[in-house]
């Protein structure tokens, strides 16, 4: 008798949930005897933070699996991006969630998200048969993997799934593996948003503050339609930004948008970010003499797109802004990543490759003309001219797990690193990895050089000595 075969689905977002049920709506996976939706809160107190299954419009997600489950509880009170177990607890670890989660003997496909960190590589190696496909919710997908995985992983990584957020651009994330991308359709993803925002009941904006400050009325009024939307971020606490320097990104926000010309104007913080970092914003709504909403409600940006159909999005680098522009058809602009690609440290962070496809595509809110001229969808050139760039970008990141994309780096750094072009790479980076603009071009002679080149060499071996 062959035994039962049950699908486990992780997510630690209402978005990645969301591209799960996309992608089981479009028949990306195969049936199963059991579908598990395995939920991991992911916050840095997971205690004060809902949970994914707690989000406002999840119930319309929840009927697409047999059973929800708490990846938190299973293995409290360790915490999801901390915890792994030791190799020889392995065994015992994976007959107690067999038992803790009725799987039995069953046969077992994972289905994750962040493979190469945790609490994804902690769970595919606590079940060491089962197959794994990875999905991707993010621009992230475009850059490289993070960190070498071990082939015990690697080799059961069937496919990654991934929405074409940027149409013809194939993401880079595991292709050192041979590990082929699949799209999410947008359709079924845009029907599954469209579930969200129909049962996300009402989203109940904060306080109108400027033009409309005291009026009781405006505190229970619905959020305005055709305001401009401002995307919080909380980069404080990746140690991107000081909290100081994200509350004056979120001013810049305000003060573009308003001059502009926008009157109405919501912002929707990150949803673990302090909630009085709204009160700088809403005293220079008042100094500016606009309406400020601030949204106290933990909802997609994209059930936001639906319901008040703004009329600008304005972000640092989130992947919002391409869904806006992408499947919504909504103007957008950026603003700050410039200065995220000086502070990015080190050159590796995995947020450099979201930011520079951000920064390369999306107009400048300072450059009130661009903004006013840009209109969305992407042009269809757009995948031909960020391949290249990102190809390099991702080299001079991992150059280790892609060695076969330095003859292209190489070639591309030659011909296009320019004054446009530099802010996405950097020196110091391109001398490590003995690519051109390492050395500054009235300088290029001196690495020809056979007299300096014997006094470098020297120094290296003085070096060497010293230090043994």
């Amino acid at each position: 008798m062959a035994r039962a075969h049950t699908q486990i689905y992780v997510a630690s977002t209402l978005y990645g949930a969301a591209t799960l049920a996309a992608a089981l709506d479009a028949g990306l996976f195969a049936p199963a005897d059991r579908r598990l939706l395995l939920i991991s809160n992911n916050a840095p107190v997971p205690e004060t933070t809902p949970a994914v299954d707690a989000a406002p419009g999840f119930g319309a997600l929840r009927a697409r699996f047999d059973d929800v489950l708490s990846w938190n509880e299973a293995i409290s009170p360790m915490h999801p991006s901390d915890w792994a177990p030791r190799p020889d607890d392995v065994p015992m670890w994976e007959r107690h969630l067999r038992m803790l989660w009725e799987l039995g003997d069953d046969d077992l496909e994972l289905v994750v998200e962040s493979i190469q960190v945790k609490p994804a590589l902690a769970l595919v190696k606590l079940f060491p048969a089962a197959t794994i496909d990875v999905y991707a919710d993010g621009l992230m997908s475009y850059g490289p993997t993070r960190d070498k995985i071990e082939p015990l992983v690697t080799t059961r990584i069937n496919r990654l799934l991934h929405l074409d957020l940027v149409a013809g651009l194939r993401p880079l994330l595991l292709t050192e593996y041979g590990v082929e991308p699949h799209i999410v359709p947008a359709a079924e993803f845009t029907k599954v948003l469209a579930e969200l925002a129909d049962a996300s009941g009402d989203l109940g904006g904060g306080a109108g503050v400027g033009s409309a400050a005291g009026d009781d009325a405006a505190a229970a009024a619905a959020l305005p339609e055709g305001a401009a939307l401002l995307l919080g971020q909380y980069l404080s606490a990746l140690g991107i930004l000081t909290p100081a320097e994200e509350e004056e990104l979120h001013l810049r926000m305000l003060r573009g948008a308003a001059a502009l010309g926008h009157r109405r104007i919501i912002f929707k913080p990150h949803p673990v970010a302090p909630a009085h970092w709204s009160d700088p914003l809403e005293r220079e709504a008042a100094a500016l003499g606009v309406e400020l909403t601030v949204l106290d409600s933990p909802v997609l940006a994209e059930v936001l797109y639906q319901r008040v159909r703004p009329a600008l999005v304005v972000g640092c680098y989130s992947t919002a802004l391409l869904t806006a522009a992408v499947l919504y058809g909504i103007p957008v602009a950026r603003t700050g990543t410039e200065m995220l690609l000086e502070r990015l440290s080190p050159y590796q962070n995995s947020n450099r490759v979201p930011v520079t496809i951000v920064d390369d595509l999306l107009p400048d809110l300072d450059d009130a003309e661009a903004v006013r001229s840009w209109s969305p969808p992407l042009p269809e050139r757009v995948a031909g001219d960020l391949t290249p760039l990102l190809r390099a970008v991702g080299f001079c990141m991992q150059a280790q797990l892609y060695p076969e994309l330095r003859e292209e780096t190489v070639g591309y750094l030659s011909k296009r690193l320019n004054a446009r072009t530099w802010r996405y790479f950097k020196r110091r980076r391109l001398a490590s990895l003995a690519l051109p603009g390492a050395v500054p071009s009235q300088l290029a002679f001196l690495p020809r050089n056979p007299l300096l080149r014997r006094v470098a060499r020297r120094a290296r071996a003085l070096k060497k000595a010293a230090i043994g």
